[in-house]
This record gives C-alpha cells, structure tokens and sequence, in this order.
C-alpha cells in the first residue's frame, strides 16, 4: 500500500527566460482592448527575441504534488492520463526519478498537455495551455483494483464532476483520506453540487479568491468562510493568502502562518507550482506528523523555495533539505474558531 496517492493533472513544461520581454501596465487602454488586468506581457511583433536557455520539466497539480510527496520520504502514487507521445514518456521518466510509481493512462489520439510559460526576468509570466490528455479521464479508465493508499490527493484539472464523485466514494470505501485542491470548473458548480463534492472530502485547499467563490462570503471575512468551509468539508480546510500567509481552520480552531522571507540569495523568479508546493507540503506534514503547525510550516517552505527557481518541481525540499535552519522558525498563531 502507499502512503499516498495523487490524481489528476500531469504536463510538459517549457520556461521560457528574455530580457526582451517587457510588462506593460496601462489601465485605461489595456482593459478597452480586452485585458481585465491592465496589464500586459509584450514583445515586438515580428521580432526575433534572444532567450535564456530553455527549463523543460514536469508540471501539473497531481505530478508536482507526487513530486513533494517523493521527496519527503512517502511512498508515492501518480495516476495520470497523458498522450502517446515523447512529452508523455518524458513526463512519466521524471517521475519515476523521483521514485513515483506512475500510473499513467496513455491515450494515442490526443497528445500530452503542456504549457509554455514565457517569465520576465523579475518573475512576471504568462502561461500558455495546451490540455490535451488530461482532460479526457473515463470510468473504463481508472484502475480501482490499483488505488490503495492512506491518502489521495486530488488536483482534478478537466475531470468531469460526475465521475469524481463516483471516484470519490470508491476512495472512501477503501478508507482512503482525500485531500483536494479544487479547479476553478469545481468551484462555479454551484452550492448543490460543491456539498455533494465537498462532504466526501477530508480536506480542501483553496486561495482566498476561491474561499470566497465557493462560500459565498466576502473575502475580507475571514471567519465567515472558515464557518462556512466547516459546514460543507467534514475535516480541514486550509486557505492561502499569497505574500500574506495562509489560516487552516480544523472545525474548531483556526491556525494563522506567515511566510517565509526570500532575501538574501532566494528571490522570487518564478510562481510557477507555489499553490501545489503550498498543499502537498502541508499534506506531506500531516501525514509525517500529524500536527497543523508542522504541516503549515512545512507548507511555507516548500512553496518558498519552488518560486526560488524555474519550474514547478525544481525547489521542491527534500526531507534533509526541510532540516535547514532556515526553515526552522516561521510565525504561526492559534485561536479558537
């Protein structure tokens, strides 16, 4: 059996590094022209731009979690659906580098997702998408004699509702706890569906902007959502909030982290895989320990050292890489809900 098991979504990544790719901000006529932000990433058209030498790595919630998982000493499981292809095989070689067993469903029609992700040398970036295989997933297609672990860990990307509460509750009957980190699709479900979705789960992640989306609450109100989120999931719900930490509430007491500085030689140069950092870490944590503080300790700094380098697997800590003394002390509070 494995400690556990991640589903969900796998890519092929290629970063991409110029100094001559610029950060244009403009408000007033950039929202005209159909950008919501204001902002645009920009280079000249028809130009020929010279660029860094190119990071090629693995990418995806279910592959980067994997990723922490291994590292951390867990005996790890990946069921993932890629293409028939070179991304696909490169995709599956990686993980089993890293110690993964990789159950892959390889489909010869579609090719294997990967993004392109064009970065500003101050860590600014736009990600281009391709979903390919990974959107694909069918009941036909998942192994359940094969999906025996403590814990699954979900980033579900494209799969289809239905099936994942299908998939669920075959986790749920081999006594499987189920940690996951909601796609946007989940979240714009709908209160009917999200309880059907969320009351089989054992832990839910989300930012803040989503906390709010699937609550209903204002974002500023943060003990709103937490009393909500304990309504809807039956275990913990971590929320994270960016430069400015995360709160983890456990039905009864809420857990407040700060972050861990990137001064010195660590700077921010790419964002990149942070949230999978921030939830496999803190996942990783429970099962090592069991213990809120530790996981959200370990947490920050997974996540801190991911936006460290390019890529999303690059900075992932090790066990022997956690036991840094940077990584010693990290403001953390509690308070009852």
């Amino acid at each position: 059996m494995f400690d556990i098991l991640t589903i969900g979504t796998a890519t092929h990544d290629a970063f991409l590094t110029s100094e001559g790719i610029k950060v244009l901000r403009d408000p007033k006529h950039l929202e005209k022209l159909g950008f919501p932000t204001g902002e645009a990433e920009c280079f000249a058209l028809g130009a020929k731009l010279e660029v860094d030498r190119p990071v090629l790595s693995v990418g995806g919630g279910a592959a980067n979690a994997a990723i922490t998982f291994a590292r951390q000493g867990l005996r790890t499981a990946a069921l993932v659906r890629l293409g028939a292809d070179a991304a696909g095989d490169a995709v599956v070689s990686a993980l089993k580098r890293e110690g993964v067993n990789v159950l892959a469903i390889r489909d010869r029609n579609i090719g294997t997702a990967c993004s392109t992700i064009i970065l500003t040398p101050d860590g600014e970036r736009t990600i281009l998408v391709y979903r390919g295989a990974s959107e694909g997933l069918s009941k036909r297609e998942i192994p359940f004699p094969k999906l025996a672990a403590r814990w699954t860990y979900i980033a579900p990307g494209g799969i289809a509702p239905s099936l994942m509460v299908e998939l669920l509750k075959a986790l749920k009957e081999r006594k499987m706890k189920i940690a996951m980190n909601p796609s946007r699709e989940y979240l714009s479900l709908g209160e009917t569906r999200i309880k059907e979705l969320f009351r089989l789960l054992d832990m839910v992640i989300l930012n803040r902007e989503e906390a709010a989306l699937v609550t209903g609450v204002p974002h500023k109100n943060e003990i709103g959502i937490f009393r909500k989120l304990d309504q809807l999931v039956p275990g913990i719900a971590v929320m994270t909030d960016g430069a400015r930490g995360a709160k983890v509430s456990d039905g009864s007491h809420i857990y407040t982290a700060g972050v861990f500085s990137s001064g010195g030689k660590g700077r921010v140069v790419d964002r990149t895989g942070a949230g999978d950092a921030f939830g496999s870490g803190f996942v990783a944590g429970l099962i090592q320990k069991n213990d809120i503080s530790y996981a959200l300790r370990l947490a920050a700094a997974n996540a801190t050292s991911v936006v460290e380098h390019v890529g999303a697997e690059a900075g992932i800590l090790t066990k022997k890489s956690f036991d840094a003394p940077r990584w010693k002390y990290l403001d953390l509070d509690v308070e009852p809900l």
